[in-house]
Order: structure tokens, then C-alpha cells, then sequence
């Protein structure tokens, strides 16, 4: 072990060191003369020992694999996977229930402050918090995709590596899945898969699908299930996307819907829509006056929406890029509001030109990322727009990983 090093950190070797801020991707931000570490299964304002995992030019990333000294919102990780060198699917499993939300908070306003140009008062007043769901911390999880590894054993994989983790149960997963006899310990191998993907539905549907050569087929259950949300109930494929938490649904719904405040009559857009969740919550308040066009490519997504909607005439479903669909004027203004709701990467400089472009009166912005998010909204206030409010909520326990709801309104708003 080492305590400084002029040559550099090199992998695998160990050094003891003061962990300070956190940092995206679950980790905290330590120095070592003058070298960033960025150190998992930490917290800020702990010493202790961290074991070298990935050198990088500029920084190199480390477990903490013994603590020195503990901060008070240390707790023991319930699931015996949750270690360095293990399961790296939960990152924040050794974190206190309220500080993993106060650690997700800091994140979201960090990325708020760097890449989205807000400063420290706009970010007070916009009071960046995030809020638990209902449900607990465990067995929540209602979609697990499990890896297989050489000898045809499900698992999960270690954090940034291909490595399959064999495992006797994910305490994250529903309870539903955790029952399922797909893991190593219950005796069951699957010769031929890459992997194996498991979904407990809110309708009460239980499916296990394997995935070979990229191809996914149902091994067990219905090929479709059911799915409660927003006063409807949906049927959808089950391999499609649908949130993970069984209360994500009706919960972002509830928040795009404050925020965007939709009125009577409006017309409204619903981007990277996906079976149709907001665009029926639209159609449901701008009524027989309004009109919702939801626009979605992925083509399980735009045969879900198209079923699932077909009783609302009113909501118009396109099959297109949503950059495609708005440069080549497949949808039109005007238009009242709109809700997107883009995959990690964002929505991009070119969406939000084409949304300032056609002078909606809000935009409702659901984020799965921090980062990308915060790099749209700085786009957008490149073209004076604002954002006027944000809700981050829980929706995945244990992990880094938080989704937003933001609220961006233009100039003539202010």
C-alpha cells in the first residue's frame, strides 16, 4: 500500500486516501498528489484504503475496499454482492436511505451548475431534491436482465466489465422474479443464451425471455403483459419498454402534468413516446377540443401506442425519428405543450432548435440522465428559454441513477 506516489497510481495497487465530493456514475472524487481517483462503495469525507481498478490519462478509478474511518451515513449493504469486485449493479447499497437522495441531489445540481451554465442562485430557487417512491429499497425492480456467462449461469455483471457475477438472488428485483428459477443456485443453465430477461408486471404477468445471438424469445409465460397506469391498463410486449418501478409510471405522469399545466382545447406533442404513458394522460385533460400527436421510431413502441391508444381519437400516433419527424415537418405547429421524453443521450441541440423553433407555451422534460439533460437545458437558454421548476425522483433505489422532471418555459414566460 502506498500513502503518495510521483509516478502515478497503477492498477490493482493500493493507496490510502480522503474521499471528498460526489462525482456522476456512483462514485466520490478523491486526489492523490494532484491525481483524480474516482472511488466506488464510498462516502464523502471517509479515509480509507482504495485498490486501483482502471488507469486512465488524467484520472483512475478505485474500490474502496477498507474504511478507516466511516462517515455517520455509512450503513451495511444488505445484499452480499453489493462489494468491490462483485456485483456492480447497485452503487449505492452501503449509503443511508436519506443520504443516497441527498448524494443524487448534489449530482443533479452539479451537472446543473457545470454543464447547464445555472448558477448557484438559480439553482437555490429552483430547490433541486429528490423524492423517494413509495415501496421500500428492495424488491422493486420489475425488469432484470440477467447475464450468462461460460458455463451457462445467469448473473449480473461486474461494474464496467463483461464479467458474469453468479448469484443466488437480486434483492433489488421484484419479489416476483426473485422467485423464478433462472439463477445459478437453482440448479437452472442456459445453454445457447447471452441472456435472460425477467418481468414482473403491475397487471400481475411474470415472464422469463431469452435473449440468443440478439434475438429475444419468450421461455416462459405470456409474450405480452399487462401493465397499470395513469387510470388505463396497457398490454404491451415483453421485451418493450416500460419503467422499472411499478410506481414510476403514475408517478412521472403526476408530475408532467403539474408542470405543464395542460388546458382544454390544447394541442399537445408527445415525444419519444413509447407505448403512448403521457399522451394518453394529455389526451385525457385537452379533451375532444385538443389534439395529441405522439411521435415515437422504435417499432414495439409505435404498435403499442397505436393498441393501446386507439380508443382516443384524438391522439395521432407518427412512426419517426423525433429530429426527422420535426426537420421534416411531419409535425407542425402550433402547438401548446410538449412533453419529451429522450433516451439517455438527450434530446440534442437539433430537437430543442426545432422545439424553440415551433413556440410551445411549456415543455415538459423527462430525464433519465443528469448530464444530458443539463447540457439540453443550456441549449435551451442559449435561445432565452428558462427552467422555471425540477422534480428528481427515486425511481431507482440503490443505484446512482435518478430521473427528472423539469420544466422549461420562453422568454415571453418570464
Amino acid at each position: 500500500m502506498v500513502t503518495v506516489t510521483e509516478r502515478g497510481l497503477a492498477e490493482a495497487e493500493r493507496v490510502e486516501l480522503t474521499v471528498g465530493a460526489v462525482a456522476p456514475g456512483g462514485h466520490c472524487v478523491a486526489r492523490v498528489d494532484g491525481q483524480v481517483v474516482f472511488v466506488r462503495h464510498a462516502l464523502p469525507g471517509e479515509r480509507v484504503v482504495a485498490e486501483v481498478t482502471e488507469v486512465h490519462r488524467g484520472f483512475v478509478r478505485a474500490d474502496a475496499v477498507t474504511v478507516l474511518d466511516a462517515s455517520p451515513d455509512r450503513v451495511e449493504p444488505p445484499c452480499p454482492y453489493a462489494r468491490p469486485g462483485r456485483c456492480g449493479g447497485c452503487d449505492l447499497q452501503h449509503v443511508a436511505p436519506a443520504a443516497q437522495l441527498e448524494w443524487k441531489a448534489a449530482v443533479v445540481r452539479e451537472q446543473l451548475s457545470r454543464l447547464g451554465g445555472l448558477t448557484d442562485a438559480e439553482l437555490d430557487g429552483l430547490g433541486v431534491r429528490i423524492e423517494a417512491l413509495p415501496g421500500g429499497r428492495l424488491g422493486w425492480r420489475s425488469r432484470v436482465r440477467y447475464a450468462v456467462d461460460a458455463g451457462d449461469r445467469a448473473g449480473l455483471l461486474k461494474h464496467r466489465s463483461h464479467e458474469v457475477v453468479p448469484i443466488d438472488r437480486c434483492l433489488i428485483a421484484h419479489p416476483a422474479i426473485q422467485s423464478l428459477p433462472v439463477l445459478a443456485a437453482s440448479g437452472t443453465r442456459w445453454p445457447d443464451a447471452d441472456a435472460v430477461e425477467t418481468v414482473a408486471s403491475t397487471g400481475g404477468d411474470v415472464a422469463v425471455v431469452t435473449v440468443v445471438d440478439g434475438v429475444a424469445s419468450t421461455a416462459e409465460g405470456p409474450a405480452t403483459v399487462r401493465e397499470v397506469a395513469a387510470g388505463r391498463e396497457w398490454t404491451l410486449p415483453t421485451t418493450a419498454f416500460w419503467q422499472v418501478h411499478p410506481a414510476a409510471a403514475d408517478t412521472l405522469v403526476g408530475a408532467v402534468l403539474e408542470l405543464v399545466d395542460p388546458q382544454p382545447g390544447e394541442i399537445a406533442w408527445d415525444l419519444y413516446g413509447g407505448a403512448g404513458l403521457f399522451a394518453a394522460a394529455l389526451a385525457g385533460v385537452v379533451g375532444d377540443t385538443g389534439r395529441v400527436t405522439l411521435v415515437e421510431a422504435a417499432e414495439q413502441g409505435v404498435a403499442a401506442a397505436r393498441e393501446n391508444l386507439r380508443d382516443l381519437p384524438r391522439v395521432e400516433v407518427v412512426a419517426a425519428r423525433v429530429e426527422t419527424a420535426l426537420a421534416r415537418r411531419r409535425i407542425t405547429g402550433p402547438v401548446d405543450v410538449v412533453v419529451l421524453d429522450p433516451p439517455r443521450t438527450g434530446a440534442g441541440s437539433r430537437v430543442v432548435r426545432e422545439l424553440v423553433a415551433a413556440g410551445p407555451r411549456a415543455i415538459g422534460y423527462v430525464a433519465c440522465d443528469p448530464a444530458a439533460f443539463a447540457r439540453d437545458v443550456r441549449t435551451f437558454a442559449e435561445a432565452g428559454w428558462r427552467l422555471a421548476a425540477v422534480r428528481g425522483f427515486d425511481l431507482f433505489p440503490m443505484t446512482q441513477h435518478v430521473e427528472l422532471v423539469g420544466l422549461l418555459l420562453p422568454p415571453s414566460a418570464r
